[in-house]
């Protein structure tokens, strides 16, 4: 389905592996079940669960589904789920404590599964498609503690995504762990098959609106990618990149850069500074 053509040239194709089994992308009811759960009896336990509490609002819903949800999702310690959420191959999800799913979130988890850290938000409208149906042994989304993904964050787990601790998406970001090949103009891109190398973003990420991270690309810790970016190559460890597509900037060396502005910190460092400050 949509891949990240990323306009690397051959570098994609001599990378990995093509994956190039016939995709069938419609069919009958026994092709959406395949494509939904396990099996039969996981569909029906996890779409009546869904439909019983997954509309009701409030938080009195989120605690409907803090209890019930167990039932179909691995959870540790207690992971907050607004109403709306649809969730698919529920049970190779799995929540890390104080989790926290805003409505209209999706998560298909087909097998190689979606692992969300401890205290990591999921934002309005984000979609977690790890879309393996051509049994990608390395596919998987897996998400560190304490990180957020903003609203209409889009993340194509073939590959495997790996994102760190602490890694911030901003609205409308893309990660791609995939790749369609298209060198044979004969043929449709459809039956070339598809590259999967995967994707990694270390810890203290931040990632600006709008942004496309592309197959095969590590992003080093403390990086800043630009709105808008689309980044087809490595990143180095604290440096900035932007353009299209993206190139390095600059460092991240400890210079100021916001002219005077003034920076609000956030509340939980202001106290700890509090605590230590000398009297």
């Amino acid at each position: 389905m949509a891949g990240c053509s990323c306009q690397r040239g051959g570098a994609c194709l001599e990378a990995g592996a093509i994956f190039t089994e016939y995709h069938v992308i419609s069919g009958g009811p026994r092709l959406y079940l395949r494509r939904h759960a396990d099996n039969v009896a996981r569909y029906v336990l996890e779409q009546s669960l869904q439909a019983l509490v997954g509309w009701v609002p409030t938080m009195a819903g989120i605690a409907l589904r803090a209890l019930l949800y167990r039932l179909i999702v691995r959870v540790e310690g207690w992971a907050a789920i607004e109403c709306g959420v649809r969730l698919s191959f529920a049970n190779h999800i799995r929540l890390g404590n104080r989790a926290y799913l805003d409505q209209g979130v999706y998560i298909h988890a087909c097998p190689g599964g979606v692992d969300i850290g401890p205290g990591t938000l999921v934002m309005h409208g984000c979609v977690l498609h790890v879309y393996n149906f051509r049994a990608i042994p390395q596919a998987g989304i897996r998400i560190g503690s304490d990180s957020l993904l903003g609203e209409y964050t889009v993340i194509r787990g073939q590959g495997g995504v790996t994102i760190g601790d602490r890694v911030y998406t901003s609205p409308m970001v893309q990660i791609m762990a995939v790749d369609h090949v298209f060198d044979n103009p004969s043929r449709s891109f459809v039956e070339q098959g598809i590259t999967a190398q995967g994707i990694v973003i270390e810890d203290d990420v931040w990632i600006g609106s709008g942004a496309v991270i592309c197959d095969g690309v590590r992003v080093g810790a403390g990086a800043v990618v630009a709105a808008g970016a689309v980044v087809t190559k490595d990143v180095a460890p604290h440096s900035v990149v932007a353009g299209v597509p993206a190139r390095y900037l600059r460092e991240i060396n400890g210079q100021e850069t916001h002219d005077g502005t003034k920076v609000y910190m956030p509340r939980l460092r202001m106290v700890e500074r509090a605590e230590t400050e000398p009297e």
